[in-house]
């Protein structure tokens, strides 16, 4: 099975993504992490680098590409797969690949304050942070893909992380998804 997580920075996706993985035994593909990877290999902060793939659209084509080539492989392999990105439910419907997907959200002052406490900075850079990453991507998404980062339809489930604790979101998308799998 193919269960794909996606949201907005801060929402939580990537520390469900990865409890997931480690509490079911799914491969993990990380859009996000692999983002950070491209944008330290270039000595830029996620800001930096999101603005410069506004006008570099090779780098959400090459990253994208890789995220589809590590699941098709794992799949391959008979491997279950959890993976997480902004985008990724999109891309992988539009790769001829139907993953279990879900919306991972919650309110932009929460998010702020994960994010500041991960990364050791004041809530308001955190947000500061957050709208810019948010513009850049829905503009990049807009333009390489057509892609409406307000049209949800691709999500089979949402949930709201603000008062539900990483492992009850875990089990909930698990249960889900082996429903979504049995219909």
């Amino acid at each position: 099975m193919i269960v794909a997580i996606g949201g907005p920075p801060g929402s939580g996706k990537t520390t469900a993504a990865e409890l997931f993985a480690q509490t079911y035994g799914y491969v993990l593909i990380s859009g996000g992490h692999l983002f950070r990877e491209m944008a330290a290999e270039r000595g830029m902060d996620l800001v930096t680098f999101s603005a410069y793939a506004e006008k570099h659209h090779d780098v959400d084509r090459q990253l994208d590409e890789m995220v589809l080539a590590a699941v098709r492989e794992a799949v391959l392999a008979g491997k279950d797969v959890v993976v997480d990105g902004r985008i990724q439910a999109h891309l992988l419907a539009r790769g001829g690949v139907m993953p279990f997907s879900v919306l991972i959200i919650a309110p932009l002052d929460v998010r702020a304050k994960r994010i500041a406490d991960r990364e050791r900075k004041t809530e308001k850079q955190a947000l500061d942070e957050i709208l810019a990453r948010e513009a850049s991507e829905r503009a990049r998404y807009q333009a390489i893909y057509g892609i409406d980062l307000d049209d949800l339809s691709v999500y089979a489930l949402e949930i709201d992380s603000f008062e539900m604790r990483p492992e009850a979101i875990v089990r909930r998308i698990h249960e889900e998804a082996r429903s979504w799998a049995a219909a």
